[in-house]
């Protein structure tokens, strides 16, 4: 399993409102028919726009403003969504982004024990 993390810094002339908006209601659904059949997992996290209420707040804004993690089965279904020329969703995301990044990573679940029940 390939699982990618991007994350994203909306365009200036968004606000943090109006880029989950176009991320959630917009552009989620054209990386989903884009990428089919080979993305196989697909989560959004928008960044909350006010966490003034929670303890340790950072002096400074974030950098990014949300992150998707994306699932391949493969590299080569990796390869065939991102190693294409003709990727449709690529304009749209350079029109509401001001910079992303791309991060390959492993995940290790780790076993949290009864912890988890709480939840």
């Amino acid at each position: 399993m390939i699982k990618v993390i991007w994350l994203l810094r909306r365009a200036p002339h968004l606000t943090q409102s109006e880029f989950a908006d176009w991320w959630l209601n917009h552009h989620a659904r054209d990386i989903a028919a884009d990428q089919a059949p080979y993305l196989k997992r697909y989560v959004i996290d928008v960044r909350v726009e006010d966490d003034g209420g929670l303890a340790g707040r950072p002096k400074a804004d974030p950098e990014w403003d949300g992150i998707a993690e994306q699932w391949f089965a493969t590299e080569a279904d990796y390869n065939a969504v991102y190693g294409r020329a003709d990727r449709p969703t690529r304009a749209d995301t350079l029109a509401h982004t001001s910079a992303f990044q791309r991060l390959v990573v492993r995940e290790y679940e780790q076993d949290l024990g009864g912890a988890r029940d709480a939840v």
